[in-house]
């Protein structure tokens, strides 16, 4: 199972859609809130999430499954990638950091980087 989470449903939609042509289940969330309130936090093989969302941000989320010695592998998506926050996310163990619009092929190699750092 992979966990996308992004504030926006039509890249929530869109990234949904990569995720299962390429055969895997997902789950999708609006919020990281919603996600970690769900079963699927602690129980996902991979999650993808935008950065920058109302309420919690996929950097806050990432801080607090690390704080709960959860070490589910991480795939940042934003539309503002700066160098700082992308350097933070990668130092705390993400996988990927990828600028809105992504290239399929560029998620598709961060999926496969995450589910050998989860295996």
């Amino acid at each position: 199972m992979i966990t996308i989470i992004d504030d926006d449903e039509a890249v929530r939609v869109a990234t949904e859609n990569l995720v299962r042509s390429l055969g895997f289940a997902t789950s999708t969330f609006a919020s990281a809130e919603e996600f970690l309130r769900s079963p699927r936090a602690g129980n996902t093989a991979c999650v993808i999430t935008d950065v920058q969302m109302p309420g919690m941000t996929g950097i806050e989320l990432q801080n607090v499954l690390r704080a709960k010695g959860d070490r589910t592998p991480l795939i940042f998506i934003t539309a503002f990638p700066e160098d700082r926050v992308r350097q933070q996310a990668v130092a705390a163990g993400a996988v990927g950091f990828l600028a809105k619009p992504f290239e399929g092929d560029a998620m598709i190699a961060c999926i496969d980087r995450a589910l050998v750092a989860g295996a």
